[in-house]
């Protein structure tokens, strides 16, 4: 090959690998970027007044004083819509059944909708859930409800060709002519002084419990739950598969058996991770019982198994890339094999170890499959140490996909998604950025 055709061909290569970079890095920015700004409004947004009235009722925080001064500031402006709706109440009872009926059903949307907005309505039972006690405590959703109020969403079906059209009329359409229609412009032009929002700084979202299936408060529980689940994971499977990883490089012998060990550890490192769950379910709780049901120690042992073999490789070629010369050293200083792996080889090799250690922890900390059947609930309260043994927690992950699809008011708190999706990315890059730090530092220390 000539020299001008190797130079095209290295530049070639050259501008596909900077290429592949590129399109990673903006793949990359595309995916972290919502997620960033999407959980970044779990703790920084606009409270409202009932946000400080939640925090102070449920979580003690806030002063009572300026909530107070503020709840009386709304009330002055609330007090007109409640008369506007007794107005209209009135206005009701003197109507014809058929026009009564007529603005019944649209009358309770829009009590609905208030009550959504300012918490209950007078006359409305106290409600039992929490999320109905307070009004919106955050103003984006409040502008969502305000438009809710104020316009009807139809549907434009005239085109056979083409997909029906969402279009918007005017609520305030539907009740010209009565006590009710003052109402829209009304709380267009004051719904900002009904409930006074402010911006908040809300760490609570990272410190505190979560209240009514994570309407209402913070995270806490499921990163305790994830560290637990994760730490009790590395707990079984670090020991082992640093001691199976010694026994392959300096033990084993090149046989049938050794052969079949390593293609089983091979095997498992690519068996899907809702397999692992299914065995821990059947195995662990079935039938070793270490629990009656689900619990952090069934979870920790799957994740255990699942994360064993990548640490198990990662040892493994860790001491392998360890010279020989150092093990021919200490033995010809008259040391035994074991204490040469001990004091010679092991902490040679100990900077791979303890990266291929984090890389598994960070890959149990973000696995939602084998803790389905394990470990994780989807609603639940902070465990301790003492209740890992018989307890299920609750875990990032396994409340990330039951928050996006199963939960009765995902559309609702999207922003506790997105938390929660922020939260666990920057545990597990914490985790490896860890493991580079820590890398860096015992390889320094051991060249002196």
């Amino acid at each position: 090959m000539d020299l001008g055709t190797r130079k095209i061909l290295d530049r070639s290569f050259t501008a596909v690998g900077i290429t592949s970079i590129l399109l990673m890095a903006a793949a990359l920015l595309v995916v972290i970027v919502p997620i960033f700004t999407g959980g970044i409004g779990a703790i920084f947004f606009k409270g409202t007044v009932e946000h400080r009235k939640l925090q102070y009722n449920e979580f003690g925080k806030g002063d009572l004083a300026v909530i107070r001064q503020q709840t009386e500031e709304t009330d002055i402006y609330r007090n007109k819509v409640y008369a506007m709706l007794d107005a209209f109440e009135s206005e009701m009872e003197l109507m014809e059944p058929t026009e009564k009926k007529k603005y019944r059903s649209q009358y309770t949307k829009v009590r609905k909708v208030l009550a959504h907005l300012f918490g209950p309505l007078p006359g409305d039972m106290e409600p039992i859930l929490l999320r109905y006690q307070y009004g919106t405590t955050r103003w984006e959703k409040a502008e969502e409800a305000l438009h809710d109020l104020m316009f009807v969403s139809k549907w434009d079906y005239s085109n056979p060709d083409e997909m029906a059209k969402q279009y918007f009329v005017p609520r305030s359409d539907e009740f010209a002519g009565t006590a009710l229609a003052a109402l829209f412009p009304y709380m267009e032009n004051s719904l900002e002084k009904m409930l006074l929002p402010e911006m908040t700084f809300y760490w609570g979202f990272i410190t505190e419990r979560s209240l009514d299936a994570h309407i209402f408060g913070g995270i806490w529980a499921e990163i305790q739950g994830t560290f637990f689940l994760a730490a009790g994971a590395m707990l079984f499977a670090f020991p082992l598969g640093v001691i199976a990883a010694i026994y392959f490089t300096e033990y084993a012998k090149d046989n049938i058996f050794t052969s079949i060990l390593r293609s089983a550890n091979s095997t498992l490192a690519g068996v899907p991770s809702i397999v692992f769950g299914l065995f821990g379910l059947a195995f662990f709780i079935n039938t070793v019982k270490v629990s009656e049901s689900k619990s952090v120690l069934a979870g920790s042992l799957t994740l255990a198994i699942m994360v064993l073999p990548t640490i198990i490789r990662a040892a493994e070629e860790a001491i392998l890339a360890v010279p020989k010369t150092y093990k021919e050293a200490s033995l010809s200083l008259g040391s035994t094999k074991w204490r040469t792996i001990m004091t010679v080889i092991l902490p040679a090799a100990l900077p791979g170890i303890i990266t291929g250690g984090i890389i598994s922890l960070g890959r149990a900390a973000g696995e939602t499959a084998p803790i389905i059947f394990t470990a994780a609930v989807s609603v639940g309260a902070t465990i301790g140490i003492a209740d890992v043994l018989n307890s299920p927690t609750p875990a990032l992950s396994w409340n990330i996909y039951n928050l996006a699809s199963e939960h009765e008011a995902a559309s609702e708190i999207r922003h506790v998604q997105y938390g929660m999706v922020l939260a666990l990315i920057s545990i597990v890059l914490l985790l490896n950025l860890s493991a580079i730090l820590l890398r860096a530092r015992i390889s320094k220390k051991l060249k002196g």
